[in-house]
């Protein structure tokens, strides 16, 4: 007679969850100080020969901070740099999901289109800056196009993919309630498409932030990236690597809030679960 052991499933969820546990602060801890410890040994000691290496510094880079941020620099850079991206989000958003919602639900539309659509998506977004400049002068308005013309491609991609996953059931039901276009769009393809969106949104936003930085070292007096071109110029260039480490800092929390913002509620329970 077979003996059960009544205990095994219990062990084997406890191992389960232990597997599918996500690991606490202490990786993340440790890879954060293994990468500033390589820095320190690249700056300091490998090449401590080289008066400019050293420049680069970990200690010159939190000396750099502290005198970008007390003169009030850093935080109005950083405030032009945000609301820049996030016009041209929007700006993408807006343009991306009709383009999206339009291509992935007329096939012909989109054979039309894939081949300008692959051409635009393949050239960079920086190449259209002379362009931009001319059409919107210099300061902000030619920086958010370009951040723009980076971020409506993953969007519009992203868009298309959901309308074209969406059940052809669904809107069978919806034709036979004889619900009109508007409400078919409402009521059945835009809750349907919105994971797809919302992971293209997420995607936007950090090209969007890579294109950022180097834009607005074109005409522009204000942001990050013209204040590494300002530190440049200046031979400052503690404050560049000090500047390095904000657009870094403010990438990692960007795509962390828009981990969570964008998230659906199936995935922030799942996010919650793994914590737990």
């Amino acid at each position: 007679m077979t003996t059960v052991d009544l205990a095994a499933p219990g062990r084997l969820s406890r191992g389960r969850l232990r597997a599918t546990r996500r690991p606490g602060l202490a990786w993340p801890a440790l890879g954060i100080v293994a990468a500033v410890g390589v820095w320190w040994l690249l700056t300091d000691v490998l090449f401590a020969a080289r008066p400019l290496v050293t420049q680069f510094s970990p200690a010159l880079a939190l000396r750099g901070l502290a005198e970008l941020a007390a003169t009030g620099t850093l935080l109005d850079a950083a405030a032009s740099s945000v609301f820049r991206l996030v016009s041209g989000l929007a700006l993408a958003a807006l343009a991306g999901i009709g383009l999206g919602v339009a291509v992935g639900s007329a096939s012909w539309l989109d054979a039309a289109t894939r081949p300008v659509q692959l051409f635009l998506r393949m050239v960079s977004p920086l190449s259209w800056a002379p362009v931009a400049i001319i059409a919107f002068g210099v300061g902000t308005p030619p920086v958010v196009a370009l951040v723009a013309a980076a971020a409506v491609w993953p969007i519009v991609s992203a868009t298309a993919d959901g309308v074209r996953g969406v059940q052809p059931g669904h809107l069978r039901v919806a034709r036979t309630l004889r619900a009109t276009r508007w409400e078919v769009l409402r009521h059945v393809v835009l809750p349907a498409i919105r994971p797809n969106v919302l992971a293209g949104l997420r995607l936007a936003l950090g090209l969007g932030w890579v294109v950022l930085v180097p834009a607005e070292m074109l005409g522009v007096t204000s942001g990050l990236g013209y204040q590494i071109l300002n530190a440049k110029d200046q031979l400052t260039y503690h404050h560049i690597t000090a500047l390095i480490l904000v657009i870094g800092t403010i990438g990692y929390a960007l795509d962390v809030v828009a981990r969570w913002a964008f998230a659906t509620p199936r995935e922030r329970r799942a996010e919650r679960g793994g914590r737990g």
